[in-house]
């Protein structure tokens, strides 16, 4: 990778202009110093405390990465791609990384089986990780910049079909704890670390239902689950949370609209996919 020092910063030093404007984090930048040229100018090796001038070309040989996943033929929906980055649509019931009992089941199988066979050599980074009944756009790097990059530079929209009747806009400000006794379920209550979710009513279906757009201020695990049915508005299927799955096999929690700065051309990026949960069931 190579990234080329503006004029105006001339006589900054080579830490900041990787740290600050090209958003490579401490941590690989400790990994950089380790590779044999990792951080070069004009071929020649360079330290975090050299000062750059405005023209430099700095050049970074990212360390390699060995995390193995077993590759598994199956079903895959790719929304974008290119050498940087990978996007998938993910449907429910797919967990994004193997556990103990989904070792060959996930996204993260298929999409090493995808790698191979377009006969490319990265581990699988995904930047934003669905629950398994939650459906939609899923955020993958292809590289260690990419993944340090991406976090930081991503916006996640969701949409969501509630129980009863919501009508409006408003924000769930309230703090999530593990509840006492379970390893994954959360709970509103004190010592929380805070939470807070957007939302806006789209469509209602009569009292029975409410579709909403949701935008996450902060990403706890099952937040938006969590939050809405500490309102009295479970999520559709949401068995965890209160909501009934009568009607619906798995919350109806779908990931929309990722909007992200593309870490190697700067541009801004929206992808959608959209997902209908009545049509789906």
């Amino acid at each position: 990778m190579k990234f080329t020092v503006p004029q105006e910063l001339d006589g900054i030093t080579v830490q900041n202009f990787l740290r600050k404007h090209c958003f490579v984090s401490a941590r690989m930048l400790t990994k950089l110093k380790r590779v044999e040229n990792g951080i070069t100018l004009d071929g020649k090796l360079i330290r975090s405390i050299d000062i750059l001038h405005g023209g430099d070309t700095v050049k970074l040989i990212l360390p390699k990465e060995s995390v193995h996943i077993e590759p598994v033929n199956l079903p895959l929906d790719i929304v974008y791609e290119d050498e940087w980055l990978i996007v998938y649509n993910k449907p429910p019931f797919m967990p994004v990384h193997p556990v103990r009992d989904h070792q060959l089941d996930t996204l993260a199988n298929a999409a090493a089986f995808h790698a191979a066979k377009m006969g490319e050599n990265y581990t699988f980074h995904a930047i934003n990780r669905l629950d398994k009944d939650t459906s939609g756009l899923v955020l993958a790097a292809k590289n260690a910049y990419s993944a340090s990059f991406l976090p930081n530079h991503t916006e996640k929209r969701y949409i969501a079909l509630c129980e009863g009747k919501i009508t409006g806009s408003g924000t769930i400000d309230a703090p999530l704890r593990l509840k006492e006794g379970h390893t994954i379920q959360r709970e509103i209550g004190e010592g929380g670390v805070r939470a807070v979710t957007h939302y806006t009513a789209v469509k209602n279906y009569g009292e029975d239902y409410t579709l909403l757009e949701i935008r996450l201020e902060t990403g706890r695990t099952h937040q938006i689950r969590a939050h809405f049915s500490c309102i009295g508005h479970p999520l559709a299927g949401d068995d965890m949370y209160g909501g009934s799955r009568e009607r619906f096999p798995r919350q109806c929690l779908h990931c929309a609209e990722l909007c992200f700065t593309h870490p190697g051309s700067g541009e801004k990026m929206t992808i959608r996919k959209e997902f209908d949960f009545f049509e789906d069931n």
